[in-house]
């Protein structure tokens, strides 16, 4: 795929690729070190109403962050969008470090956190899809999507080390938690803003034709995109809407797992903190196969089909709720082992609908808009998830969560085989 390409491109494409991956991983330094720190916090007196009252505004934040900078990343670049989201999400942790048990603080805190974070997905999505071609997506979108999978692995290990074993500063305890992320995110920051382009012609290299490219009118004459003119095309897609209703569910699950599977293990298993922290980064590290074996699947046996695979990951994922209660109680190595196949099965669909088909759905000139419209309706999932896992793990204890969950992933995947079939236009499809 890339013979035809000059060495300056590969070069480019190359760069774009890790330092865009770079910069979505780095985005969970400052976002899953949050659930490392909480059962710190509650020990100082975190209930779990404001744990969830956190995650609620984080949310929210994030969620009107999605509709909004999809669109912005489209009309001014992901360059400037993106950057600026990144600074912001390190210098919002930074603060945290220091008033992490000032509730109202620490509130509005994590919402500037989820006014930066939401600038991540649409704007990086948009910088994949200008730089790689349809055909490649599947394949090439599976390895970038390994960015918030490794990436959340990664922040949790580099959480659970600064908070217990990190020689310096051990005055501070999870202050450091919030700190030393937030450091590493602003070189990551800084890396980003400086060596990348928004497209091709950026970096005065031909830009990558889409398959779909504008047509003109009934008087030969062609119409010029607009922001305005892209949302009404993204929206009218009921395509878009599906794999939109589908994320509100996945993400929700997603979620609960993100910011209360610490909690989980030493609530409900006794494990202690540091145990809890480092064996939830086995749900990122097998979920790394995940996505990688979605696109290769999507790509390779269901001809660049994305939803019949999202299917089938997600009655996978119903079926690995539902027994997980049951292998959890079995020991240490079975709650491992059940923890990684939920990573599997989860990230396969995440980032094969949110990456490739979100792309697919939006093309070059409506990427941001389409990944944004997308993760916008999954992060009301995301907003709401917190109350819920508060409410159910109170009411009826840890064990009925999962089977909530079973509910949720057999019905996402019910919403996805029922475009079963379905190609975008500009692929012989609808």
């Amino acid at each position: 795929m890339t013979a035809e390409l000059s060495p300056r491109q590969v070069n480019w494409r190359y760069r774009i690729f890790i330092i865009t991956w770079l910069g979505y991983a780095g985005f969970y330094l400052c976002r899953k070190n949050l659930s490392v720190i909480a059962p710190e916090l509650k020990e100082l007196g975190l209930t779990d109403l404001q744990y969830a009252n956190y995650i609620f505004v984080y949310s929210l934040m994030y969620c009107v962050g999605q509709f909004v900078n999809g669109v912005l990343s489209d009309r001014y670049g992901p360059r400037i969008i993106v950057g600026a989201g990144l600074f912001l999400s390190a210098l919002s942790n930074m603060v945290l470090g220091f008033t992490g048990t000032v509730f109202a603080l620490v509130l509005f805190l994590c919402g500037v956190n989820g006014v930066g974070q939401a600038t991540g997905w649409s704007g990086l999505v948009k910088n994949m899809a200008c730089w790689f071609r349809r055909p490649e997506r599947g394949i090439v979108m599976a390895w970038w999507t390994t960015n918030y999978v490794l990436g959340g692995a990664i922040a949790t290990a580099l959480a659970t080390y600064s908070v217990y074993r990190m020689p310096y500063f051990t005055d501070y305890g999870w202050r450091r938690g919030f700190w030393f992320p937030a450091l590493v995110l602003m070189g990551i920051a800084s890396a980003y803003v400086f060596f990348t382009r928004n497209k091709p012609s950026d970096a005065g290299l031909p830009d990558f034709p889409e398959d779909d490219e504008q047509k003109p009118n009934a008087d030969g004459a062609f119409e010029p995109h607009t922001s305005y003119s892209i949302l009404l095309e993204i929206i009218a897609k009921p395509s878009v809407w599906m794999i939109a209703l589908m994320y509100f569910f996945l993400k929700m699950t997603r979620y609960a797992f993100l910011f209360w599977l610490p909690l989980y293990m030493t609530e409900r298993l006794a494990y202690s903190g540091e145990e809890a922290g480092y064996t939830s980064t086995i749900y990122e590290l097998v979920g790394f196969g995940g996505a990688i074996a979605a696109g290769y699947m999507s790509d390779k046996l269901f001809q660049s089909r994305r939803f019949p695979v999202g299917a089938l990951f997600l009655w996978g994922l119903g079926f690995a709720f539902l027994i997980h209660p049951t292998i959890a109680g079995w020991g240490h190595l079975a709650n491992a082992i059940g923890i990684g196949l939920i990573g599997f099965l989860t990230y396969g669909p995440d980032t094969l609908m949110t990456g490739a088909a979100a792309q697919d759905e939006g093309s070059q000139r409506g990427a941001a808009t389409a990944a944004g419209l997308i993760n916008g309706v999954g992060s009301i999932g995301q907003m709401v998830s917190g109350y819920i896992v508060a409410v159910v793990k109170n009411s009826y204890g840890w064990d009925a969560l999962f089977y909530l969950l079973v509910v949720c992933a057999f019905l996402s995947g019910a919403l996805l085989a029922a475009k079963w079939n379905y190609v975008p236009a500009g692929k012989g499809g609808e």
